[in-house]
C-alpha cells in the first residue's frame, strides 16, 4: 500500500490480499515507524532547521532549496511468480521503485 500508493481495497485486486488483512499488517507497522522515528525525522522542521538547511543548500550550490526527491530501485528477492514480468527492472530482475523526499539529515 506505501509503495504503490493504493487504498486497502485495491490490494486485494492488485496483490490478491484482502482488504481486512492488508489494514492489519499496515497499521502496526505504521504505529512502530512513527514511534521509532517521529521524535527525530517525522516533525515538522523549525525555524532552526529550515534556516540551517537553506545554508547549507546555498553552500551546495542550491540555494533556496530545503529538501531533495530521490527514486531508488530495490531488488524484490521475494517476487511472487505472478509479478514477475510485471516489476521487471533495467537488470531484468523484480524491483521496487521507491520514492523519498528527504533533506541533508534524512527527515522524510
Amino acid at each position: 500500500m506505501l509503495a504503490y500508493d493504493l487504498p486497502a481495497d485495491a490490494i486485494d485486486e492488485y496483490i490478491q490480499l484482502g482488504e481486512s488483512t492488508a489494514i492489519h499488517c499496515m497499521q502496526p507497522f505504521c504505529r512502530a515507524i512513527v514511534e521509532v522515528f517521529a521524535e527525530q525525522y517525522l516533525r515538522s522542521p523549525t525555524a532552526n532547521d529550515v534556516a540551517r538547511l537553506l545554508y547549507i543548500g546555498k553552500q551546495r550550490g542550491f540555494p533556496g532549496m530545503l529538501r531533495s526527491l530521490d527514486c531508488m530501485h530495490w531488488r524484490w528477492k521475494n517476487c511472487h511468480t505472478a509479478g514477475t514480468g510485471q516489476y521487471a527492472g533495467r537488470s531484468g530482475s523484480s524491483t521496487i521503485i521507491l520514492e523519498a523526499v528527504a533533506d541533508y539529515y534524512l527527515w522524510i
